[in-house]
């Protein structure tokens, strides 16, 4: 007896063996999967080194100038969706439709206008911050030194902007995990080694200050990447360069969805800020920082099929577009469930792990993973209307969402603090969602959510 159970479970480790081999032959022959599963990992190091920073931080640092930094992130964050002008994402709807010619030479004089475009708005918005009244500002947010940090931050806006036009740009010649490198890596190292220096042998006050002149580096760095992949895929073409006016066109209403996008993830920040402190800011701002493993996925599989929705639904192939929408969707929704059921389940110890105080986000954390693991469903919405030419629509259903957002922020958070910021977020999140998702379906009879 004992032999024959022997020879049955020999036989499944066998079975065990040739199901595993034939599934890792399938992601080989998928392209899809692959590189998502690559570029997800790529995202996965990313969390831990933003995690392990925060961590740093929360040890040996204030709450209150983690909650500056924080603060900062979040005004750059939009901000420089209006200075971008969206010409981060239309990069890639250009490239999308430029690969047929493989002409990689009027994508780069795409670039270049694109860098003037955001030189102006960067040098506008300085201006307009310079005339700002200095006493309102400080007076707003109850504390002397905002208007100075806004300053800064506008100040350095043009290398915060390019450097994150630099990483689309790597996204569009086909160099995905070279971007995935700069955004989810790279991009924390000035700062984790300047707030290391701060913390050993200077005054942890210039955080902020670190944090913005790593992008003066960042911005340099990517540049140079950006201009030697130019001159290694340099074709030759004869078709008529795109005008500015194109590129402005096609671009603003992405920059007003994206800034309506980091209003939606701002506004609790600025109103946690307004109507509690720093330290609100900065045990709220851990929760949303759990919420983005989530995100992480959904982005991650989104970036990787953006430039094939552009192209499919060009060339009108639907059966292609379908496709790689539905296996999206799924693959999304498989991915995030676990890290959605982990975190809810073991939120307290999580939090807690960074400092009993920050045990005081439970509510808002639960609150947001609960609510984004739900729209991990809707799979490629947050990319299909910008990939097939109806940036318009995304936009107004985003303005309709922000709206939304800014009334529940004012209204919840001076009595509910970060529960209520939280509440704010997902209906705002889940409102825009079903309603981009339906509208796709009643256009393009195209199903983005899971089914």
């Amino acid at each position: 007896m004992f032999s024959n159970l022997t020879e049955m479970n020999g036989l499944s480790d066998i079975n065990m063996l040739k199901i595993i081999r034939r599934y890792l032959q399938k992601i080989k022959q998928n392209p899809f999967i692959l590189q998502s599963l690559i570029t997800l990992l790529l995202r996965v190091i990313g969390v831990f080194i933003l995690f392990g920073f925060t961590l740093f931080l929360t040890k040996n640092f204030d709450p209150k100038t983690v909650g500056q930094y924080d603060f900062v992130r979040s005004f750059l964050l939009v901000i420089c969706s209006i200075c971008l002008l969206g010409c981060d994402q239309s990069i890639l709807y250009f490239r999308g439709r430029l690969k047929i010619s493989n002409t990689s030479s009027d994508l780069r004089s795409i670039y270049m206008k694109m860098v003037g475009i955001v030189y102006s708005m960067s040098v506008f918005l300085f201006v307009i911050a310079l005339s700002l009244d200095k006493e309102f500002i400080n007076t707003f947010f109850a504390d002397d030194g905002v208007y100075l940090i806004l300053l800064k931050a506008t100040g350095i806006l043009f290398f915060y902007a390019l450097t994150t036009l630099n990483i689309e740009v790597f996204r569009a010649l086909d160099h995905l995990y070279v971007a995935e490198l700069f955004r989810n890596s790279i991009k924390y190292i000035p700062i984790i080694i300047g707030a290391v220096i701060l913390y050993y042998f200077y005054d942890e006050a210039y955080l902020v200050d670190v944090f913005l002149f790593g992008f003066v580096i960042l911005s340099a760095i990517t540049t140079s990447l950006v201009f030697y992949y130019f001159t290694q895929n340099e074709v030759k073409s004869d078709k008529e360069a795109v005008s500015y006016k194109e590129i402005i066109s096609k671009s603003y209403p992405i920059a007003i969805s994206g800034m309506a996008l980091f209003l939606l993830m701002s506004f609790d920040i600025m109103f946690l800020k307004k109507y509690r402190d720093d330290a609100s800011v900065a045990f709220y701002a851990l929760a949303v920082k759990f919420m983005t493993i989530v995100s992480m996925v959904i982005i991650t599989v989104n970036i990787t099929i953006s430039t094939k929705i552009a192209e499919y639904f060009s060339n009108r192939n639907t059966i292609e577009l379908n496709r790689i929408l539905r296996n999206s969707s799924r693959l999304i929704f498989m991915l995030t469930l676990p890290a959605t059921i982990i975190i809810c389940l073991f939120s307290e110890s999580i939090l807690g792990f960074f400092g009993k105080d920050y045990v005081a986000a439970k509510d808002a954390l639960l609150i947001l993973m609960i609510v984004q693991g739900i729209c991990s469903a809707f799979g490629a919405v947050p990319i299909y209307l910008n990939m097939t030419g109806r940036q318009h629509v995304f936009q107004i259903i985003l303005v309709l969402a922000v709206v939304v957002n800014f009334v529940l922020n004012r209204l919840l958070i001076p009595d509910y603090g970060m529960t209520g910021a939280a509440i704010a977020f997902v209906t705002s999140s889940f409102f825009w969602n079903i309603t981009v998702a339906s509208v796709i379906y009643r256009k393009d009879k195209v199903k983005v959510f899971l089914n």
